[in-house]
C-alpha cells in the first residue's frame, strides 16, 4: 500500500495495525543476522529466574503495608486474589510462549494478534513493569542495605543515601543521589551483559539462599503465631473504599500484584531456552505456584506473630521476628530481604533488554538495542544503556514515586496476553501448540476481567500517569517507530 507525494515518488503508507503470522515472526528469528542468543537456561533455571523475580519486595515490604493501610490479617486473602488473577494469566503466558518462542514476550504476542500499534504500547508498558519496575526494587534495596550497615555500626552520609526528589517529609529531606540503589543496578547490568549462563548461575545460589530464608520464617514463625491477632481477619471497613473490609482486601491485591510481575520475564528468555516449547511453560507455572504459597504463608505468619497495626515499616518481617525474642532472625531476614530483592532486579532488568531486543529487531526501536556481543552472545550495549537509565532513576526518585506506575502498566499487558490466546485460537486454530491452556475462552477472559478488576481499584492520579506516559509514547511512534518498522 503506497501514496503519492507532492513531486509525484511513492512512499510506504503507514500502516499502524499491521500484524505478522505466527509462522512469520518464527521464520524472522530463526534466520536473524550475525549472533544469536546462546540457548543456555533449562526448567531448573526458568523456573528459578521466575522465583528470582518475583519474591522480593512483596514479601519482604508491601505485605506490612497492606496490613497495616488496607487488608489487615486478610492481606493473605490478598495475596490469594493476585495470585489467582496471575495463574490464568500465566497459563495464557505458557500456551504463547511456548507457541511463539522468541524474546518479546507480550509485545511479540500482541504484534501477532491486535498488530503493531497496540504491539508499540504494550511494550512501551514493559518499560514501565521491567525499568521502572528494577528501579523501585532498587529503591527498596538500598533501604535494607542501609540498615545491615547501620546494625554494623558503618553509617553513610544520608545526601547520598537518600533521593533527591524524597518526599520533605523524609527524614532528613531530599538528599543529593541514592549511590546505593544506581551501585546495586549497574553491577548487576554488567553481571547480565557478560553472560545469560554466568547471571543464571548466580540468580540460582541467590533464590536458593532467600527460599532457605523465607521457609525459616514460615516454620520459625508459625511457633510464636498469637490467633488473637487474626480477629477479626478482615478489619471493618472505615467508611472510605480500600481502607479494610472487603474493598481493603481487593485494593490490597491491587497493590500486592507488584509482587507477581517477575513471572513473566521468563517467557522473555524462550530464546535462551534449551527446550523453549517445554521448559518455558514449566517456568511460568511452576515459579507462580511456589511464590504464591509463600506469600500467603508469609503473610499469615507475619500478622499472626504481632498485630498488623505495627507492620506498616519499611521491613515488616523483621519487626514480626524480633517480636518472638529471637534477634537473631531479624538477620537473617535481612539476609534474605537482600537476596530477594537482587534477583528481583536482576529479573526485571533482564526482561527489559529482551523486549527491547525484539522491539528493535522490528526496526521500532535504534538498531543498537538489537545488537547482541560477539562473545558473550548478550545484548550487552543495550543491557548497559538500560542500566544506566534504571541507575539514574533509581538514584533520583523515591519508592513511592518509581512504584506508583508499575503495576497498571503491568496489568494492561496481562489484559492483552490474554486477549491473544483467544484471538489466535479462532484465527489459527491449527497451529501446533506445544502447550494449550485449558478451558478456552472461559480462562483466558476471566484473566482479563481480573486485570481490569485490579485495575479499577487504583487511584485516579495512577490512570492520569499512565495516560500521559502513554501520550509520550505514541509521540515517538509517530515520529520513529511507523516510519522505521520492519513488517516483512
Amino acid at each position: 500500500m503506497v501514496q503519492k507525494t507532492t513531486t509525484g515518488a511513492k512512499t510506504p503508507r503507514r500502516h499502524f495495525f499491521a500484524r505478522k503470522s505466527v509462522e512469520q515472526i518464527l521464520a524472522e528469528h530463526d534466520r536473524g543476522e550475525g549472533v544469536k542468543f546462546a540457548r543456555a537456561l533449562g526448567p531448573v533455571s526458568l523456573t528459578a529466574l521466575g522465583i528470582g523475580g518475583i519474591i522480593g519486595a512483596g514479601i519482604f515490604v508491601l505485605t506490612g503495608t497492606v496490613a497495616a493501610n488496607s487488608a489487615g490479617p486478610g492481606v493473605a486473602l490478598s495475596f490469594a486474589l493476585a495470585g489467582l488473577a496471575c495463574a490464568f494469566v500465566a497459563l495464557c503466558y505458557a500456551e504463547l510462549a511456548a507457541l511463539i518462542p522468541v524474546a518479546g514476550s507480550a509485545y511479540t504476542y500482541t504484534y501477532a494478534t491486535l498488530g503493531e500499534l497496540f504491539a508499540w504500547i504494550i511494550g512501551w508498558d514493559l518499560v514501565l513493569e521491567y525499568g521502572l519496575g528494577a528501579a523501585t526494587v532498587a529503591v527498596g534495596w538500598a533501604g535494607y542495605f542501609n540498615r545491615v550497615l547501620n546494625g554494623l555500626g558503618i553509617v553513610l552520609p544520608p545526601q547520598w543515601t537518600t533521593a533527591m526528589f524524597a518526599d520533605p517529609g523524609h527524614a532528613g529531606g531530599g538528599g543529593y543521589f541514592n549511590v546505593p540503589a544506581a551501585l546495586v543496578v549497574l553491577a548487576l547490568s554488567a553481571l547480565l551483559a557478560r553472560g545469560t549462563r554466568e547471571s543464571s548461575q548466580f540468580n540460582n545460589f541467590i533464590v536458593l539462599v532467600k527460599l532457605a530464608v523465607v521457609l525459616i520464617v514460615i516454620g520459625f514463625g508459625a511457633f510464636h503465631v498469637d490467633m488473637a491477632h487474626w480477629t477479626p481477619f478482615v478489619p471493618e471497613n472505615t467508611g472510605e473504599f480500600g481502607h479494610f473490609g472487603w474493598s481493603g482486601v481487593l485494593r490490597g491485591a491491587s497493590i500486592v500484584f507488584f509482587s507477581y510481575i517477575g513471572f513473566d520475564a521468563v517467557s522473555t528468555a524462550a530464546q535462551e531456552a534449551k527446550l523453549p516449547q517445554r521448559d518455558v511453560p514449566v517456568g511460568i507455572i511452576g515459579s507462580l505456584l511456589i511464590c504464591t504459597i509463600l506469600f500467603i504463608a508469609v503473610a499469615a505468619v507475619a500478622t499472626g506473630v504481632v498485630s498488623y497495626t505495627t507492620l506498616n515499616v519499611p521491613d515488616p518481617i523483621a519487626v514480626a521476628m524480633d517480636a518472638t525474642g529471637a534477634s537473631w532472625m531479624a538477620w537473617i531476614v535481612k539476609i534474605g530481604a537482600l537476596a530477594g530483592l537482587t534477583t528481583v532486579i536482576l529479573a526485571l532488568l533482564f526482561g527489559q533488554t529482551r523486549v527491547f531486543y525484539s522491539m528493535a529487531h522490528d526496526g521500532l526501536l535504534p538498531p543498537i538495542f538489537a545488537r547482541l556481543h560477539r562473545s558473550w552472545g548478550t545484548p550487552a550495549i543495550s543491557q548497559m544503556v538500560v542500566g544506566v537509565l534504571v541507575a539514574i532513576a533509581a538514584g533520583l526518585f523515591p519508592i513511592a514515586i518509581l512504584g506508583e506506575m508499575v503495576s497498571i502498566g503491568t496489568l494492561s499487558a496481562f489484559a492483552l496476553v490474554c486477549g491473544a490466546v483467544i484471538y489466535l485460537r479462532r484465527k489459527s486454530p491449527d497451529l501446533h501448540r506445544p502447550f494449550r491452556a485449558p478451558g478456552i475462552p472461559v480462562v483466558p477472559i476471566i484473566g482479563i476481567f481480573s486485570c481490569f478488576g485490579l485495575m479499577a481499584a487504583l487511584p485516579i492520579e495512577t490512570w492520569i500517569r499512565l495516560f500521559v506516559w502513554m501520550a509520550i509514547g505514541l509521540a515517538f511512534y509517530y515520529c520513529y517507530g511507523s516510519l522505521r518498522t520492519r513488517r516483512g
